[in-house]
């Protein structure tokens, strides 16, 4: 087994001069040497085909021992130096200081047909930044991790991704609902992949501590290697660096909303520099349409990641980053060009996005309440989002009833009992006022469905399909997690034999641990 190893970051920025593995402070320093914990029975759960064959691995390098035990961590590469990354960040609106990679381990840098991947093990033992936890995971939530993180890019929307899930053979205790009842559960590592892990606290944390110099070696790093056409370190290149952040922000955000996904837990450390989904914690996908729901228990009572809230988070995100990087500028007038900049497009990016969502597509006036009303009208009564936009393909432009629409998107009311009386009479209203806007398309309803179904989904990972598969492999049986994994790399797709997962959740999960809410627990 054989990588074109390039490592960039743990040769060209400052590293924390004690190698101990004691947890501590790390100043002046972006990242610190590790070594990843031994375990006691590595075994590979899952390989996804496509990310080895992205980093050039043979199927003959995924059998072979080597492979099991550079990705459980118990062998390190020649040539290679594992370190963790240091970084800070807002959580749930407030400063936490020092954080870092507390469970997670970047092996190494891989050049592959010219694209660069940062491979990171998330579950291999303690660093500096572990703080008072273990640096473990556990197999549930890397099975939740490892296929979300794969199905997210098949759907089309910037993450990192995952090259592998393995047991580590250790018994790991945790609190699932922080209830005060822990349990052991089986240990387990994923391989995840990215261009890099640099999130918004890794900035952060020298702005916090007053240390600009080191924040300007990372930024001027970051633009090299990754956004090389700004060119040269200047105060212009530093605000177009804000304005490629913002934008790449804006674009994922965008691509949650049109999805259904809910990242839950949306703190500055958990948001990429290069707008990509990272850190599968919490998460969840809408059953039901509603912009008040998050996943994350923790956020429970006052839902700051809330699904409609998140491209304001995004924003405010933002706005922490550019007071980090403020001082390599001195001027903050361009930098809230940028943010007033992202409400604005976001704005008509959202639009068009839900336009397209429902097949209208000529460049004119919309009627602003035909969306408006679509968004209230879907929570009027709990109405499934993946069954309802994919449906909604299917509504024909001569149809001479609007009120025919139930044959059309019926199956996705989860009480089609309650869709009666005003309500009946809302979505009326608004599909006689589609129907006479379709009739403006010069689509033919053939080639319209097309286009309906390339941008919403028939398959999603929901929740219950995940603990499912968690559910058996807790048993040792991993086909689920094959059967799913296959399944989402072609969201877009009939696949008519596959047809049972596009339905509603059963009701067995509606409140079930995992499958309804879920903690920031590994």
């Amino acid at each position: 087994m054989k990588f074109n190893i390039q490592d960039t970051f743990n040769k060209e920025l400052p590293a924390d001069p004690i190698t101990e593995n004691s947890r501590r402070q790390v100043e002046r320093a972006c990242f610190s040497y590790v070594t990843p914990k031994h375990t006691a029975r590595p075994s590979l759960v899952h390989v996804s085909p496509e990310m080895a064959e992205e980093l050039g691995l043979s199927e003959e390098d995924i059998r072979s021992e080597e492979f099991l035990k550079v990705f459980t961590g118990n062998t390190v590469l020649d040539g290679t130096a594992p370190y963790a990354m240091c970084y800070g960040g807002h959580q749930f609106g407030n400063w936490a200081g020092q954080l870092g990679d507390g469970r997670a381990i970047n092996l190494m840098e891989v050049e592959h047909n010219g694209k660069h991947w940062a491979l990171q093990l998330k579950g291999a033992g303690e660093t500096p930044y572990s703080r008072t936890a273990d640096g473990l995971a556990v197999l549930r939530s890397s099975i939740r991790e490892y296929l979300c993180s794969e199905a997210m890019y098949h759907l089309g929307v910037p993450t990192t991704r995952a090259l592998s899930l393995a047991l580590s053979g250790d018994q790991v205790l945790r609190d699932v609902l922080y209830n005060g009842n822990p349990a052991y559960e089986k240990g387990a590592i994923v391989c995840r992949v990215a261009p890099s892990f640099l999130r918004f606290g890794n900035y952060q944390i020298f702005a916090a501590r007053e240390d600009t110099a080191t924040m300007g070696t990372l930024v001027n790093y970051t633009i090299k290697h990754f956004f090389p056409e700004l060119g040269a370190p200047s105060k212009a290149s530093y605000v177009q660096f804000f304005q490629a952040v913002a934008d790449a922000t804006l674009e994922m955000l965008v691509h949650w909303q049109r999805v259904g996904f809910v990242h839950g837990v949306m703190n500055t450390d958990n948001l990429s520099i290069l707008g990509l989904t990272i850190d599968y914690g919490p998460y969840g996908w809408l059953e039901g349409y509603d912009h008040g729901w998050t996943p994350n228990t923790t956020d429970r009572q006052h839902k700051r990641y809330r699904y409609g809230n998140q491209p304001n988070i995004g924003l405010w995100n933002l706005y922490q980053l550019a007071n980090a990087i403020f001082p390599l500028i001195g001027e903050a007038e361009p930098l809230e060009a940028v943010l007033e900049g992202f409400k604005t497009k976001f704005e008509q990016k959202y639009r068009d996005m839900m336009k397209s969502k429902i097949g209208l597509y000529k460049a004119d006036d919309l009627d602003p309440h035909l969306l408006d009303d679509l968004e209230e009208n879907l929570q009027l009564t709990e109405t499934d989002m993946t069954l309802f936009f994919r449906n909604l393909a299917n509504f024909k432009k001569q149809v001479t009833d609007s009120g025919a629409f139930m044959e059309v998107v019926g199956e996705a009311f989860y009480v089609p009992d309650e869709v009666s009386g005003e309500v009946l009479e809302k979505w009326k209203v608004w599909f006689a006022t589609y129907q006479s806007r379709l009739g403006q398309e010069e689509l033919s309803d053939t080639e319209r469905k097309q286009k309906m179904n390339s941008v919403n989904p028939k398959y999603v990972l929901r929740n219950y399909m995940a603990q499912l598969a968690i559910d058996a492999a807790d048993k040792g049986d991993y086909a689920l997690i094959d059967e799913l994994f296959v399944l989402l790399k072609k969201p877009y797709d009939e696949q008519p034999e596959q047809e049972k997962w596009f339905a509603k959740r059963p009701d067995w999960a509606r409140n079930k641990v995992g499958c309804s809410m879920l903690s920031c627990s590994s």
